[in-house]
């Protein structure tokens, strides 16, 4: 029994239907307020739902019991409820997850991550290197997987990317390569850890095969579509005066993210694609993809 938590997320669900479409058993820790339609539709593809919550170590407890390889994608900083914080569930929840799953005999704990050794440190980065290093040195078997930028998420309009109106939000000089990559990967990557032996008690790095500025991105994009985006800076020094009026952990994590962003971040994946070989998602494809579902049926 394969244990999800995060499975309501956007990655979380990606890993859920692909685990249940090889027919693994999947119980998914979600909680009483979750999107009804997104549970029914994990119920009816099989999926053993655990009312919880990472905030509630009974909860926890009862999630864990025979649960083999427990996957966590969860954090606060897209999806918030009341009481949800960097402090409450990046970083206690998730200690009190591996807690759990160590006294309850889990065999395997995936951890999906951000990059190390950032350019700012902030509570998110402060709380995920926390629960690396209780992971690490816990006696469970664990794979933590550092996902860079998703070009799912920094290349869609919620942050100011929008194809339809082609239209570019970019932070900085837009000069800086970044190796996007997507989610789809980070999910497989995810799923194949505890089945590989190489990818046993590791720490890897996951980008994409490209490393490409913004302003190549929206390149790739003007090429596809045959038409110039409006291009919207926000440089650098606007988000340091931002950081510097940011009254709350998640406001400062979010500037700060946007800064590394804007300084680039380069990742090479190499090792990680040596333990579990894939193709890679390209920009090149994400950009045809988007296209594709913004032609009216």
């Amino acid at each position: 029994m394969i244990l999800l938590v995060g499975a309501t997320g956007t990655l979380g669900s990606e890993i859920c239907s692909r685990l249940r479409r090889e027919q693994a058993g999947v119980r998914a820790l979600v909680r009483q307020s979750a999107n009804r339609d997104r549970l029914a539709v994990m119920r009816n593809a099989g999926v053993e739902l655990c009312i919880g919550d990472l905030k509630d170590p009974a909860s926890l407890r009862k999630a864990c019991e025979g649960v083999d390889v427990v996957i966590s994608t969860a954090s606060s900083t897209l999806s918030r409820q009341e009481g949800d914080s960097i402090e409450t569930v990046d970083r206690i929840g998730q200690l009190s997850l591996i807690e759990t799953a160590r006294t309850a005999g889990v065999k395997h704990f995936t951890l999906v991550s951000i990059p190390r050794q950032p350019l700012r440190e902030s509570p998110l980065t402060r709380a995920k290197a926390e629960v690396e290093r209780t992971l690490a040195a816990s006696d469970l078997d664990y794979t933590i997987l550092g996902a860079n930028f998703f070009m799912e998420v920094w290349l869609s309009p919620a942050l100011g990317f929008d194809v339809a109106h082609r239209k570019a939000l970019i932070f900085g000089d837009g000069n800086s390569p970044i190796s996007w990559v997507s989610y789809h990967d980070v999910a497989e990557f995810a799923i194949r850890s505890h089945r590989t032996p190489a990818a046993r008690n590791q720490h890897f790095d996951i980008g994409g095969p490209q490393d490409l500025s913004p302003l190549d991105v929206v390149a790739v994009f003007e090429k596809d579509t045959g038409e110039p985006f409006e291009k919207q800076f926000v440089r650098e020094s606007a988000l340091l005066a931002q950081l510097e009026r940011a009254n709350d952990p998640l406001a400062e994590t979010f500037l700060k993210l946007r800064l590394e962003y804007a300084h680039g971040c380069i990742m090479d994946s190499s090792e990680t694609l040596r333990a579990m070989p894939l193709n890679l998602r390209t920009v090149d494809q994400f950009a045809t993809e988007v296209l594709e579902q913004s032609v009216p049926a």
